[in-house]
């Protein structure tokens, strides 16, 4: 079986080297990311997941991965900013709270689709208005959803998470090294 990776995100790539694995190709979906009127987090992220799932060409030797993560605060869908001022009302958003970061991976073979949802509760510090202003300047924010990588120098605003860290950068991987070896794919392969 060859793996597929339905994602043009350099993490899930240096995530998916950590089970053993290379994509064979990285085929990169293009659907629309907006959410539904309406639709709540966890709903719109495994369906983000399942969308992109489903619009990559699947042969039958092929397993195809695709992902979707969102932070959530409340009820709102913190995803990509879309500029500075964005990330900005992001950052105090989450600073001194608790927010939810979902990851929906989804592994399609000729034969079906296979899901999982991994829930992280991530609690950030209060942020003072230089770690702000800083963490703006130095561009990680951009295209992280939530305005935030957990990897890079937001590390310092987390005391502590529950859940998955690798979830929280973008692949849950125990969770998504169980879907591959039920889709047929050792650990190791994929090349």
């Amino acid at each position: 079986m060859k793996l597929i990776l339905g994602s043009a995100s350099p993490r899930r790539r240096e995530l998916l080297g950590q089970l053993g694995l290379t994509p064979a190709e990285v085929r990169i979906p293009d659907i629309d990311e907006t959410p539904e009127r309406g639709e709540d987090a966890r709903a719109y992220v495994a369906r983000m997941a399942r969308e992109k799932a489903a619009v990559l060409e699947c042969a039958g030797d092929e397993v195809i991965l695709t992902a979707d993560t969102t932070v959530t605060c409340g009820r709102r869908i913190l995803g990509k900013p879309a500029d500075e001022k964005e990330a900005a009302e992001f950052l105090w958003l989450l600073s001194g709270r608790r927010h939810h970061v979902l990851t929906a991976v989804a592994v399609r073979t000729s034969a079906g689709l296979r899901e999982r949802l991994v829930d992280t509760v991530v609690k950030f510090r209060p942020l003072s208005n230089t770690e702000v202003n800083g963490y703006l300047a130095s561009g990680e924010w951009q295209g992280k959803a939530g305005g935030y990588a957990i990897q890079g120098l937001a590390g310092a605003f987390i005391p502590w998470i529950q859940g998955s860290f690798t979830g929280v950068v973008g692949l849950p991987l125990a969770e998504t090294a169980v879907l591959l070896r039920a889709a047929g794919l050792a650990m190791g392969e994929g090349a």
